[in-house]
Order: structure tokens, then sequence, then C-alpha cells
């Protein structure tokens, strides 16, 4: 078969691939095409914002009243529009983003794998964390927690130095720290004599009681979550969309959804289309 000849073989494979009434191949070509455009949609995100994913879902209320569940927050690389602030910077230069001081930062922890689609159930790796970048630790640095006793209710507008013994927050005059007595204004920052063993930030969910450094990346493992380097980080949040981050957290059904939406448009516009046909052909029976 000469050149020719193939390429008239492969356009005209083509155009029937275009122009097929088969439902079946009809379908093919509209999931074509939606795979065309979620692809085009998905290049240009990475395009403007540098990093992948580039869209996260909240799937928790660790940033409540900040963020919720369901929102859909848009990721931009670390260095992007300006150098990353923690809540310690962010303080000293007056710089908030989602009603705090600091950046939101998209880790993995502890580096864990993050696949670049999730599919529930099928899809294997850890979720990155959305949390509040609190400071960053130098390699050898004391590893703080920092604890906000109203959790949910009020941000924190310094944190003092404190301790904890018996399970409880001491101040350095010895009172010891209660909801009761607590200033919903104030929060508290704790050294726990424990070196990291590289530079990175401490994190901490804006609704949470403590920090992420020290907790337990999963109960299966016991591997306790560490500062978050730079190579860990898969960006910073830049802004959020309500409630449509439900779409992806429910992709699969959503897709059950649009395919099943697919063949019955299919199916009806065939039989619509059989009994144009047919009515033609009555009408084409008569004159005759």
């Amino acid at each position: 078969m000469s050149r020719e000849e193939k390429n008239e073989k492969e356009q005209g494979l083509w155009q029937n691939f275009l122009k097929s009434t088969n439902p079946w191949i009809s379908l093919a070509r509209e999931l074509a095409w939606v795979g065309a455009v979620v692809g085009g949609i998905a290049l240009a995100l990475f395009l403007v914002s540098g990093t992948w994913p580039a869209v996260v879902t909240i799937e928790s209320e660790s940033m409540v009243p900040h963020m919720h569940v369901g929102d859909l927050v848009f990721v931009i690389s670390a260095d992007r529009f300006g150098d990353l602030q923690t809540w310690t910077s962010g303080k000293e230069t007056g710089y908030k983003k989602f009603g705090d001081y600091g950046d939101i930062l998209i880790y993995r922890p502890n580096d864990a794998y993050n696949p670049p689609v999730y599919i529930p159930f099928v899809t294997k790796g850890v979720h990155p964390i959305i949390h509040r970048a609190m400071e960053k630790v130098e390699q050898g640095g004391d590893i703080p927690k920092y604890y906000n006793l109203y959790r949910g209710q009020a941000t924190p507008v310094t944190y003092v130095p404190a301790k904890v013994r018996n399970n409880s927050i001491v101040l350095g005059d010895g009172t010891v720290v209660t909801p009761q007595n607590a200033d919903p204004e104030v929060g508290y920052r704790v050294e726990t004599g424990i070196r990291s063993p590289h530079a990175g930030y401490i994190t901490k969910g804006d609704n949470n009681l403590v920090s992420d450094q020290g907790g337990y990346l999963s109960s299966v493992s016991g591997e306790v979550i560490l500062p978050v380097r730079d190579d860990w980080i898969v960006g910073k949040a830049l802004f959020s969309i309500p409630l449509l981050g439900y779409l992806p957290l429910n992709i699969v059904p959503v897709a059950v959804i649009l395919i099943l939406l697919m063949i019955l448009w299919e199916y009806h516009a065939k039989k619509k289309e059989s009994k144009k046909v047919n009515r033609k052909e009555k009408r084409e029976k008569r004159k005759r």
C-alpha cells in the first residue's frame, strides 16, 4: 500500500468516526470530546498555577471558619505572586490570607505519594493536607506545638510561650490555662524539646486544637508528621469557591451519571432520527 493510499484510508476512518451515527461510536466520540476538553482545562490550570494538582477540595472541618467542607481551592506554586509567608512573618508584615496571617500550604505529609488523579476505592496514596504555615524551623531546631483552645470560634491574635504539664497548658507564671479562663484571642506556643531532622514548616489547621507536627500520619503506620520540607509542598492556596468541590469529591458517581445521560441522549437522538426518517418515507409513499 502506497503512502497516499494509507493516508486516504486513515482519513476515511477518521471521517467515519466523526460522522458515524452508530450509537456506540457516537458515545465514544462524545467521551473523546469530553476528555479533550478536560485535558485542555487541566493543561491551562497547570500553566497558570505552576503546580499540580492546581485545584484541591476541602474534605474536613480542620480549616473552619475560614474554609469549609466542599470548598474548591485554587492552588499556585509556593513562590508565585510573592514569597511564601508563615503566620510569624505575616504577623510582622500584616500579610493575611483566608482570615489570618500567613499562607495556606497544600503539602504531602512526609513526602507521601499523592496520585495526580484520585479515584475512590481504586487509587492508593495520601491526600495533600491543607493547613496554615505557622513558622519555619531550621535543621536541628526545636519542633514547637501551637495550641488554640478556642478552635473554630476565635482566631488567636498572638501565641504566647507556654509548657505542657500533666496534659495541661501552663504559662510562665505557673497559671494553668483551661477553656474557662483562656483568652479567646490568645494561643499558646510550646517548645517540645524534639529536634527537627531537617528544615521545614510547622503547620496547623485553623480549627484544630494543636499543630500537625508530632501528630500521626495514620493510626495504621504510626508515622509521626515531620516539619514540611520545601520539596513536599504542592503549593499555596490562592482563592476558593464554596460547594464546587463536591463535584471532585464525588467524581465517580458524577462520571457514571454523565455517561448514563450521554447514553440516554444518544438513544433519544437515534429514536428521534428514526421517527423523522419514517415520516419522510411515508410522505414519499403518498406522493407515489
